[in-house]
């Protein structure tokens, strides 16, 4: 038997073929491309793995990196969420509010430290990319994730603050504390 013959015969590699294999199914389970595909008799899989390819290289240009990061954190998410809007259930519209809800946290974010985060963070738009998949993929729940340890203890955190600075017997005692000290220099 030849090197290649075990190779293929080794477990993991048998394992990692089937996960492979699985994979493709299922994407070409969710993905309906099928006009496209009796069009130009190309499975609709390697159009959907061409199309990834494709913007892989993208994000090795530079100027073209930004535009490519938001379209991929806009496109799929709009047609998602435009689909769990029309489903019966409401699980996936937590998903879909969460996940934009921390989509514009990071464009808020990034609108004050994007200098700062590009000189610092050249494959920026690369890691950006990731991470939005990884809020946006169903399996992973990254915008539930991402909200409920990070977003909301912010929003509570700053509410629970300004209730607490706001109220009147707390206004009032600092009041006549600046007062008290006003009048004793």
């Amino acid at each position: 038997m030849s090197a290649a013959q075990n190779l293929q015969q080794h477990p993991v590699f048998v394992q990692a073929q089937n996960k492979v294999k699985y994979h493709l199914n299922q994407l070409d389970k969710e993905v309906s491309l099928t006009s496209i595909e009796t069009r130009t008799q190309i499975p609709k899989t390697y159009l959907v793995l061409a199309t990834l390819v494709l913007l892989a290289i993208f994000h090795l240009i530079t100027p073209v990196a930004a535009p490519v990061s938001y379209v991929m954190g806009f496109a799929l998410p709009a047609y998602l969420s435009l689909k769990a809007l029309e489903s019966p259930g409401h699980s996936d519209d937590v998903q879909w509010i969460t996940y934009w809800v921390v989509f514009a946290s990071l464009g808020f974010v990034e609108t004050f430290a994007m200098g700062v985060v590009l000189y610092y963070l050249p494959w920026y738009f690369v890691i950006k990319t990731v991470f939005l998949l990884w809020l946006q993929l169903p399996a992973f729940r990254g915008g539930y994730v991402t909200y409920n340890r990070v977003i909301k203890p912010l929003l509570l955190n700053s509410c629970a603050s300004s209730r607490a600075a706001a109220t009147p017997d707390t206004l009032t005692d600092n009041l006549r504390d600046r007062v008290n000290t006003a009048t004793t220099e």
